[in-house]
């Protein structure tokens, strides 16, 4: 017996071989395939017998090795299907494996367990980065894989980009920031990387909760959450792994067997006779006997390793949670001397070492929300009234603040060390709206400052605020000064913004417009401040400041709200004014603009060479005006 005819066809009976002009044997097979039971074969073991690293985008490439990593192992079999866990949750260090292992599992279900899969990168950019960089080079060396794909370069082909239909279901790769790309489909299975640089709102909420709910309508469903860490109290991996049950690896000493997880405090180091630290010396102290433990018999602990949960009752006991951080990174990777290396590097700078604890795989942990003015106050030094204090200081940029009743400007000397130097601050009182206060305006950034070395330097580039009720002034201003590299700016409140963005045009005549992350730019700025010890990114004040100057540097504080159950990090006043800070943010924005060689500039200043700026804007032939039109209204 046979269906009812039909454009397309093909009988019940599916042990009669048909030939069907638009895949009707394809039908058959997926059919067939749902049928089956789940795979006995775990992820892990799959890979060790299929899994190729390609050449392309692996350091190691060739047949991959369960014993390289065998942290991962047990990860993998909780992704597989025999596994009755519902969501996988790894914390982890950059450079681990954490992304390559989520690739096993992506090729292993569509070769063993084929299902609607989505994969979500932190942006859709990164999403098409992760296909061809990654993913399409894995397929290619996986005959049986490639096999199930059809060729990109057909016409009709399913295997584009960011979609890879194969026989029994379908891979769609999208970014956290689409709201569309999050809801387009159903899916049984969920790799969400790096989690914790997904934007905090898609336009449609949390693109989190947006991709779990994609997966709702499947009884076995399985999620891959994997991300380095970012902000204690605010880190999205961080909050799922407290959900979970906490594993750490434990590892066993060589000497004394006491198995332990492997923590930054146990490394230490020596120092040669002169006190220079000795990064190659490192060693892991055993907690237990104290024993020095060799890099060398890392490999062997990393055998003998094992998880332990240590949160036994979790909140959600379908939740498998794992963190690991650098010092696991096998012998050939990134060694324990690299890591004590960079520690030292950032060590004394907040903001770097921040970045240093993220790809460490730890959350970096705010040690204030906020800085005191009182010990700012108290570092003022006495410039002895040299126009420029330090013979180092190669560069001057300003940034310029805008009231509805005054301009604020502050110019900041920096050295090829990223010291700076606070040189002038000066509040302009007068309405933004007249020509009187952008005249005065004019006189601070076009003055010239001498250098210790007989230079003379002016300020080579200033960033104004055009946020306020006086936009058109500014634009007007920087417009007509845009040669000496005067840029109208303003701030944007987004979370991550890069502090530089490209700048937009703005109406004709009005010049560009710079969009700054300005809550990054205070991270950054703060980070410095908290630097106690002189040397790079050490900030210097003239004795002449007084208390107002530092109250307003310091007159805002992070804080953490809960947005939409999102827990959100927020720049709040903590003092009325906070032009000082608003100032500084532009001039830091304004010097990292320009991107300058530093080392250059020293050489030119030390030898005498006066930098020169243009000061006239190119002669450009204008058409002859109508008689009768009025020319230079509002000019400034």
């Amino acid at each position: 017996m046979q269906c009812e005819q039909t454009t397309e066809s093909f009988p019940v009976d599916f042990n009669t071989k048909v030939e069907h002009p638009k895949g009707g044997s394809v039908y058959k097979e997926a059919y067939s395939k749902g049928l089956e039971l789940d795979p006995v074969q775990t992820v892990a073991e799959w890979a060790e017998k299929n899994r190729v690293l390609p050449q392309k985008s692996s350091a190691e490439p060739g047949q991959w090795r369960n014993s390289r990593t065998p942290y991962l192992i047990q990860i993998q079999e909780e992704l597989s299907p025999s596994s009755r866990t519902e969501k996988v949750v790894f914390m982890k260090p950059s450079q681990i494996g954490g992304t390559e292992m989520g690739n096993n599992w992506i090729l292993y279900s569509m070769m063993m367990n084929p299902k609607p899969i989505l994969m979500v990168q932190p942006t859709v950019e990164l999403a098409k980065r992760w296909s061809v960089q990654r993913l399409a080079p894995s397929i290619s060396v996986i005959p049986k894989i490639q096999g199930l794909i059809g060729d990109p370069k057909a016409r009709e082909s399913n295997n584009t980009i960011l979609t890879k239909e194969f026989p029994g279901g379908v891979l769609v790769a999208t970014g956290a920031n689409s709201a569309v790309g999050l809801r387009s489909m159903p899916v049984a299975l969920l790799f969400g990387d790096e989690i914790s640089a997904w934007p905090t709102d898609c336009g449609e909420g949390d693109p989190l909760s947006l991709a779990e709910k994609r997966t709702s309508t499947y009884a076995r469903r399985k999620l891959f959450l994997c991300s380095t860490p970012t902000i204690k109290g605010v880190c999205r991996i961080e909050r799922e792994y407290g959900f979970s049950n906490q594993k750490k690896f434990y590892l066993p000493c060589p000497k004394c067997k006491e198995k332990q997880p492997l923590e930054w405090k146990g490394i230490v180091w020596d120092k040669d006779a002169e006190g220079r630290h000795l990064p190659e010396s490192a060693k892991y102290e055993c907690q237990s006997c104290h024993e020095l433990i060799p890099e060398s018999k890392k490999t062997w602990m990393l055998s003998q390793g094992e998880w332990i949960a240590t949160n036994p009752n979790p909140q959600n006991p379908k939740v498998q949670g794992y963190s690991i951080n650098g010092l696991y990174s096998p012998v050939g990777w990134r060694s324990w001397a690299d890591w004590v290396k960079d520690f030292l590097e950032c060590k004394g700078d907040a903001f770097l070492l921040k970045a240093w604890t993220n790809s460490f795989g730890e959350c970096w942990e705010e040690q204030g929300e906020g800085l005191e003015w009182e010990y700012l106050y108290t570092r003022r030094e006495d410039y002895s009234d040299a126009e420029l204090p330090d013979e180092n200081i190669v560069l001057l940029v300003a940034g310029c603040d805008t009231q509805d009743d005054r301009l604020a400007c502050e110019i900041i000397g920096i050295t090829p060390d990223e010291q700076v130097y606070s040189i002038l601050y000066q509040e302009i009182y007068g309405d933004p709206a007249t020509q009187i206060p952008w005249q005065k305006l004019d006189e601070i950034l076009d003055r010239k400052f001498k250098h210790p070395s007989g230079v003379e330097l002016g300020v080579a580039s200033a960033f104004v605020d055009s946020g306020g009720h006086h936009a058109d002034a500014v634009y007007r201003y920087c417009s007509a000064r845009s040669f000496k590299r005067i840029h109208a700016s303003k701030g944007s409140n987004q979370a991550g913004k890069p502090i530089i963005n490209r700048p937009t045009k703005l109406a004709k005549g009005q010049g560009h417009l710079y969009t700054l992350g300005v809550d990054t730019a205070k991270e950054q700025i703060y980070s410095k401040l908290k630097i106690e010890t002189v040397g790079p990114g050490y900030q210097h004040f003239p004795i002449t400041y007084d208390q107002e100057y530092f109250r307003q540097l310091t007159a805002e504080k992070v804080v953490t709200r809960m947005k939409k159950g999102v827990p959100s990090r927020e720049w709040v006043k903590v003092y009325r004014r906070n032009e000082v800070l608003d100032c500084r943010v532009y001039a830091v924005a304004s010097f990292l603009n320009l991107n300058p060689n530093l080392e250059l500039l020293k050489q030119k200043v030390s030898s005498n060479e006066h930098i020169k700026e243009k000061t006239q804007p190119k002669k450009v032939r204008r058409r002859p005006q109508r008689a009768g039109w009025v020319t230079g209204l509002n000019r400034l």
